[in-house]
C-alpha cells in the first residue's frame, strides 16, 4: 500500500508540511526532511522551485526565487534524495508545476519518483480531465498518487469528479487565494469545510493555505483529516535555520 494510503488509515489528525528543495541552501534538502519526520511531521511536501510560481504567495515564490538562483533542478532533487528512504519512512509528495516535468519527461519523472521513494506528486496546473486522459495510467504505472486541490469556488459537480478520479487525499484551499498565512478562519472558510465534509466524499480532505500556528491547524482539522503548512515554515526556517524545526512544530501540535 502507498505510505500515503497508509497514513491516511492513521487515528490522528495529520500535519503535513511543505518546504523548497534546495532552500535556504542547495544541500539542506534531505536535511530538512530528516528533521522533519523527527519532530512528529506525518507527510511532507518538497517543492520543486519553478520560475513561475502562480499558486504561491510572496513568502514560497522567495524561497523559490533562491533555490533556483542556489542551483536546484529535477535532475539535482533525484540525485539528493536517492538515499532518503536509507533515514526517513513518513509519505513524501512533490509539489511543483507542470512544466518542469513535461521537459524533464512525464514518464521519466514518474519512473524516478518510483526509483527514490517519492509517494505522490501535487500539480497545480495539471488539469484533472487532463491528468485523467493522458496521464492516470502513467501515475498508476509507477505507484503515485496525484493529488488535486479544490477551492471554495469548485463547483460540487466538479469535487465530485476530483473525488472520482483520485486514490489518495484531496488538497482543500482554504480560500480563493495565493499561499500565505492569516490570523484564522472566518465563517466564509467554515462554512466551506462544513460543505466539503457533508459531501461524504471518498477521499480525505487535507486543508492547505493559511495554516500557520495551532488555532488555525486546529479550525482547519475540525473539518478535514489534516493541515498543510507552508509559508509560515519557511519564514521560520528563513529566519531561524534548520536546527530550530522541532520548535516550529511544537507550536503548531
Amino acid at each position: 500500500m502507498n505510505r500515503i494510503n497508509q497514513k491516511l488509515k492513521e487515528d490522528k489528525k495529520l500535519l503535513s508540511i511543505y518546504f523548497t528543495a534546495g532552500y535556504p541552501n542547495i544541500d539542506d534538502t534531505v536535511t530538512v526532511i530528516q528533521n522533519l519526520e523527527k519532530s512528529g511531521v506525518d507527510m511532507i511536501e518538497i517543492g520543486l522551485p519553478f520560475s513561475d510560481p502562480l499558486a504561491d504567495g510572496p513568502t514560497i515564490q522567495a524561497s523559490s526565487t533562491q533555490a533556483l538562483k542556489n542551483g536546484m533542478t529535477s535532475e539535482l532533487l533525484f540525485e539528493q534524495l536517492k538515499d532518503i528512504r536509507e533515514s526517513v519512512s513518513i509519505p513524501l509528495i512533490i509539489m511543483g508545476y507542470f512544466n518542469p516535468m513535461l521537459q524533464y519527461g512525464v514518464e521519466a519523472f514518474c519512473k524516478k519518483c518510483q526509483e527514490v521513494g517519492i509517494d505522490g506528486l501535487i500539480i497545480p496546473d495539471l488539469p484533472v480531465d487532463v491528468y485523467h486522459s493522458d496521464y492516470k495510467a502513467t501515475f498508476e504505472k509507477y505507484g503515485l498518487i496525484n493529488v488535486f486541490l479544490i477551492t471554495p469556488q469548485t463547483s460540487d459537480e466538479r469535487i465530485r469528479y476530483i473525488d472520482s478520479v483520485s486514490s489518495g487525499f484531496i488538497y482543500m484551499v482554504s480560500s480563493a487565494s495565493v499561499t500565505g498565512s492569516q490570523s484564522g478562519f472566518g465563517n466564509v472558510q467554515t462554512d466551506y469545510f462544513k460543505r466539503i465534509a457533508n459531501m461524504d466524499l471518498n477521499n480525505p480532505q487535507i486543508v492547505g493555505f493559511g495554516i500557520s500556528n495551532n488555532e488555525t491547524f486546529t479550525q482547519a482539522t475540525s473539518y478535514a483529516k489534516g493541515a498543510i503548512i507552508g509559508s509560515a515554515f519557511i519564514k521560520h526556517l528563513t529566519h531561524n535555520g534548520i536546527e530550530a524545526i522541532d520548535e516550529f512544530v511544537n507550536t503548531i501540535l
